[in-house]
């Protein structure tokens, strides 16, 4: 039997609407989603906790408890960055415990485990905590396309995912990148050495997936991950009810409902209705881009970008950024473009073609996975470049210590864990999350910048540790002609983004 999880709770949310559905978006829908026969509804993690934070004033957990209360029937299922958590850093493994342990008990069934570089030191402790706690750590494999990535290499990490506790290993091709007849390839070499069920999750943004996933199906793949139609298509998975009857027709059975699929559907069509109608979800997510195979830019990634040069008055140059990018990965070693490393590379190409010189301006995370920090690159880093980035004096990472110390500090005032987590991971959001208030009206920008006492000192460009469009907002105010400061001599910590 074929099983689908249903992407729309989170990765087709993220895809098209910048992660932007409120937990009144969905509430309605719940039990009849629970009702149709899913593998998995993935409904947290990715960016969906910053976001609630940040943007939807909702604390996340509670969205959670709400799925879980609503749904009980139906395994629930949340995306991980490894090491990183949800975050941008890599945390302490007594973090990435506490995190995962306070995942399982609101409610996770799936934690769906990935580190961007596929570094298994990176997902190794997610892994064991998952185990620890009950619940299933599905791993999943980075794909990208590159001269240092093939078929033979996925297979080989895939075995040592297994081997370290993966009870199903998926395909993530968050670029929607992954060609039919590669597909086909891959899901047949992993089927052959692997015990476990073999996941595909991809997107529509090059015009693809539902062929992608038809040679999937033809391979023996276990799973996918599908969208509701009215949600599905451009930046987000291909849909639900197309690929069920899709598969029903090739021989395979599926436990689906469809006369309650298409209830979700005319839900959800109001809620896009009303998400396009606002201009949060943006035409150009909905469009074919070819260009997509070539950039590997992921949906999330670039609804984001759109968003962001669109805020600063500067949407004629997507084009030039999405050029950008490409150089900007080789330039690294050919890194998958996925989270955190997607917003690193974006980034970077951003500032590169805004400040009309090739790193002139370096984030501090770049700086940081030229260093090794993130893991060990794919590839071959340029050694101009490294020798470049490495020279330009940016600030030091977070300390282990300083995270274990926020968990102490928020324990000893008589926090949850589920709200430490959120101090910890998001501590430039917690205090105004908590405290409820607004600092600006929605959609105005305050800036207060300031320039560098000592001539001599380099001050960091951004920091990863907030959240990506916000990075976006963040470097463009300061290298756009709205700020008429030296980019080398602004302290990016007192920049803020109000919204």
């Amino acid at each position: 039997m074929l099983g689908f999880t249903e992407t729309v709770l989170r990765d087709a949310n993220q895809s098209l609407a910048a992660t932007r559905m409120s937990k009144e978006d969905f509430i309605d829908i719940l039990s009849e989603m629970d009702k149709v026969g899913y593998y998995s509804v993935e409904c947290w993690g990715g960016a969906t906790f910053d976001s609630c934070i940040r943007y939807l004033d909702e604390d996340p957990w509670e969205r959670l408890r709400l799925i879980r209360k609503m749904m009980p029937n139906t395994k629930l299922q949340m995306l991980l960055r490894g090491q990183n958590l949800l975050g941008y850093n890599h945390y302490p493994t007594e973090i990435v415990r506490d995190f995962i342990e306070c995942a399982i008990k609101n409610g996770i069934d799936i934690i769906r485990i990935f580190d961007a570089l596929n570094d298994l030191d990176n997902i190794k402790d997610a892994v064991k905590a998952t185990l620890e706690f009950g619940a299933h750590p599905s791993c999943a494999l980075c794909y990208t396309v590159s001269p240092v990535h093939n078929v033979a290499e996925y297979v080989k990490i895939a075995q040592e995912m297994e081997a370290l506790g993966a009870q199903s290993i998926c395909i993530k091709d968050m670029s929607g990148c992954l060609m039919p007849d590669k597909a086909y390839e891959l899901v047949r070499a992993l089927k052959k050495v692997l015990s476990v069920p073999v996941i595909l999750h991809t997107h529509n943004s090059s015009g693809i997936a539902q062929m992608t996933c038809l040679k999937a199906i033809e391979a023996g793949i276990d799973v996918i991950d599908t969208a509701i139609s009215c949600f599905s298509g451009g930046t987000s998975q291909a849909p639900t009810e197309t690929m069920a009857l899709v598969a029903e027709n090739c021989g395979k059975k599926v436990n689906l409902d469809m006369p309650t699929l298409a209830k979700i559907n005319s839900h959800f069509k109001k809620v896009f209705d009303r998400l396009f109608e606002d201009k949060t979800i943006n035409y150009h997510s909905l469009q074919t881009d070819t260009q997509s195979l070539i950039s590997q830019i992921p949906g999330g990634m670039y609804s984001n970008l759109l968003s962001q040069l669109k805020a600063q008055g500067i949407l004629d140059r997507i084009d030039e950024v999405v050029a950008e990018v490409p150089e900007v990965r080789k330039d690294l070693g050919y890194p998958p473009l996925v989270t955190p490393i997607s917003q690193m590379v974006g980034t970077q190409a951003v500032a590169n073609v805004i400040a009309g010189e090739r790193y002139k301006i370096v984030l501090n995370e770049v700086k940081a996975y030229v260093l090794g920090k993130y893991g060990k690159a794919p590839g071959i880093i340029d050694f101009e470049i490294k020798e470049k980035i490495i020279n330009n004096n940016t600030s030091s990472e977070k300390t282990v210590d300083s995270y274990l110390a926020t968990k102490e500090k928020c324990i000893a005032n008589g926090l949850n864990s589920e709200d430490m987590l959120i101090h910890v991971m998001f501590p430039q959001l917690a205090e105004k999350f908590f405290s409820k208030e607004k600092e600006v009206e929605e959609g105005v920008y305050k800036f207060a910048c300031s320039e560098s006492k000592d001539q001599d000192q380099q001050l960091p460009v951004a920091d990863l540790r907030k959240v990506d469009d916000d990075i976006l907002v963040l470097l463009l105010a300061i290298i756009s002609s709205h700020i008429n400061v030296d980019v080398n001599k602004i302290n990016i910590k007192n920049v803020y983004e109000c919204q």
